[in-house]
């Protein structure tokens, strides 16, 4: 299996390789999604990878947040970067940027993000078609779950085994977005979640230990894992040369201290819940003082990991020389093979040379020595053989580091904004069936197709639009797919899918397909992949600027929340959890932030939850000309007070409390 480590910058670089990665990851200079870390862009990246190049390691350039009509050109423009240092592989979320690099850089694989969401085999299979030739799966899958996907899919499958767990599924996280003006899905993560929340009186309720699958590797492999990906371009070069050293290690048979790694970096320990299924308190962990100094007393320790080059890339040296015969050294590492011309042999005084013993020293470079054939007339030798090795040997990494640059196919077009007149249609979306009340008015009505049942398809008709579950974990589908079917067959038409997964099921079971929030569409260019995929109507990302989406280019009908408490996570360890798992909970709590502001969190049939904003977003008083839709979404309001909001929402009028206009009306960084 591949070991691919984290680079933030070049000295995590030079410890993920020095200790052993086979492969790193690291972000261009903009549109990744660890924008505070050092990065890699223009000459830094050409020499990122001509570094990691010369050594045998493969690098993998970061491409994955939300992009916007007016940054595509920017997209393009790192696309050619990209290009140009003959990098790898390119890590993607946006379709758009996906689309971009798939016209223009048609060479290089494309790996899925973990920002995408995928966690079933049907996301899988989605982003195969894509030609998407790696996945990155989302970090809650378990053993057995990851078995489904990798029995169901050819693609290959990367999973964390390392590092930090963000308590949100990764890309439906908005808490940052919502409370600070970050958005971690453009690389700006504040860490909200990492504050005291709190449950009752358990603190830090969204805040999870690290994860440390390194004593799980062999499993991942028989469950059909190719890469093993290490958390942690924001972190130290000892935590990357740690981590990195630990799966070394435990591949190779050996034991890991993972007491050593659990000290270069934690949150009052390690845990391996997703993966072995225990989901419960165990997992939940906090940075601790504790936790900083054993980090400070071990980092010199660390460091040593990385002090001296690792000898990894086999080459096999022929030595020639004799009375009348010139000096030469040839070295090859099977791709590039050069000669260099030394001394003049000379005769041997004493003993004969060891003239494999000199050129086996290959110590401190990045070679080894796979074999010697030494050519050399019998009682002679070479004087300065030592300085003729360490010439061929440097000349040798020059040629690999030499760049290959990938070639970029055509020029940008950028893309063209959208003139749409009229004012949105509005449409109602309800938690839970007993919110339900008469609304002619309604273009279109969603409920949850747990919700729904025979009378409600036939009597909401084709209005109605049935909502998938935003998570559908591996197994569920079997359950679920009998119930979609008998749906369809009283009449239900349509349904609501926010990620590829969802996506691909609606399709293959033949309904008409309309998108949710939850895809994260913020560009015209994306909108159109969509539609080549079936959708046909969306709601756009909920941190879309307005201005933006209302600009927006393409064909298909697209909406905004035009009221609703916003849902911040998407959390499968629920944060209401108590020392027995859920007991008697009704799924109905409340998280209370340092404030003593209450956020609801909502269970979703116990498959996982969702954190909502407590203020509700309206923007039923602004101007919304050049959309074609507005969705009132209840969650977890009563049948009067949801009536009394449509009316309100009917009217355009004021909100008469504390509101957000959420994201659409700040310029979300």
């Amino acid at each position: 299996m591949e070991i691919l480590a984290p680079a933030g910058g070049p000295e995590q670089l030079r410890a993920a390789v020095r200790c052993g990665a086979d492969a790193v990851y690291l972000g261009a200079r903009s549109f990744n999604a660890r924008r505070r870390a050092e990065n890699f862009g223009g000459d830094s990246l050409k020499e990122a990878v001509a570094y990691c190049h010369g050594r045998n390691v493969r690098v993998f350039v970061t491409v994955n947040t939300l992009i916007r009509d007016g940054e595509l050109g920017d997209v393009y423009a790192v696309l050619e970067e990209i290009g140009e240092s003959g990098a790898d592989a390119v890590i993607l979320q946006d379709l758009a940027a996906a689309d971009l690099f798939r016209t223009h850089l048609p060479s290089i694989p494309r790996h899925a993000s973990t920002q995408m969401t995928i966690h079933n085999a049907d996301g899988a299979k989605a982003a195969e078609d894509l030609g998407f030739s790696r996945v990155i799966l989302a970090r809650e899958l378990s053993l057995e779950e990851i078995r489904r996907i990798r029995e169901a899919s050819d693609v290959e499958l990367e999973c964390f085994i390392h590092g930090a767990l963000c308590m949100s599924v990764s890309g439906q996280c908005l808490l940052s977005a919502a409370l600070g003006e970050r958005s971690g899905n453009r690389g700006l993560c504040a860490q909200p979640c990492r504050l005291d929340f709190r449950a009752g009186e358990r603190p830090f309720a969204l805040s999870l230990k690290d994860a440390c699958l390194i004593p799980h590797l062999r499993e991942l492999e028989a469950a059909g894992i190719c890469s093993l990906k290490i958390e942690g371009r924001l972190r130290r070069p000892e935590y990357v040369a740690a981590a990195t050293d630990a799966c070394v290690r435990a591949l190779r048979g050996e034991q890991p201290d993972l007491r050593l790694l659990e000290q270069a970096f934690s949150r009052s320990g390690l845990t391996d819940g997703y993966l072995t299924g225990r989901r419960d308190l165990t997992m939940f962990g906090s940075r601790t003082e504790e936790d900083k100094a054993a980090s400070s007393a071990v980092l010199g320790q660390l460091s040593g990991l990385y002090r001296r080059e690792r000898s990894r890339v086999p080459v096999a040296f022929t030595l020639w020389g004799g009375e009348e015969k010139p000096t030469r050294l040839q070295v090859s590492d099977g791709i590039h093979t050069l000669v260099v011309s030394g001394q003049k042999a000379e005769p041997v005084r004493t003993a004969p040379q060891d003239a494999a013993g000199v050129l086996e020293k290959t110590g401190g470079t990045p070679f080894r020595c796979g074999s010697v054939r030494n050519e050399v007339e019998e009682g002679w030798m070479i004087p300065g053989l030592s300085a003729l090795r360490r010439e061929a040997l440097d000349r040798l990494l020059a040629e690999r580091e030499q760049p290959a640059p990938l070639p970029v196919v055509g020029g940008f077009v950028p893309e063209t904004g959208g003139s749409r007149e009229g004012e949105p249609r509005l449409r109602l979306r309800f938690e839970r069936s007993s919110q339900l009340f008469d609304a002619p008015e309604a273009e279109a009505v969603y409920l949850p197709v747990e919700e729904l049942d025979v009378g409600l398809v036939r009597s909401l008709g084709p209005k109605l639009i049935g909502e998938l579950p935003r998570l559908i974990w591996p197994g569920r589908e079997e359950t679920l797919i009998p119930k979609l079917l008998a749906l369809k067959n009283a009449g239900l038409e349509t349904l609501c899918a926010g990620n590829l997964g969802s996506l691909r099921l609606a399709s293959r079971l033949g309904f008409r397909i309309s998108g949710g929030f939850d895809l994260n569409i913020e560009n015209s260019r994306a909108l159109r992949v969509y539609e080549t995929l079936g959708i046909r109507e969306t709601l756009l990302s909920l941190e879309i600027p307005m201005s933006d989406a209302r600009r927006l280019g393409g064909r298909i009908p697209r909406g905004i929340l035009l009221y609703g408490h916003m849902p911040l996570m998407l959390l499968r360890c629920c944060p209401m959890q108590g020392k027995n798992g859920c007991g008697t909970c009704d799924g109905r709590r409340c998280l209370k932030d340092r404030q003593g502001v209450e956020f609801p969190v909502l269970c979703q049939r116990r498959q996982y939850s969702v954190l909502l904003n407590p203020v509700p977003l309206y923007v039923g008083d602004k101007p919304l000309s050049g959309l074609d839709y507005g969705v009132v979404w209840f969650s977890t309001e009563k049948r009067e007070e949801c009536r009394e909001i449509w009316n309100r929402c009917l009217k355009r009028g004021p909100w008469p409390g504390n509101r957000t206009n959420g994201p659409y009306y700040r310029r979300i960084r």
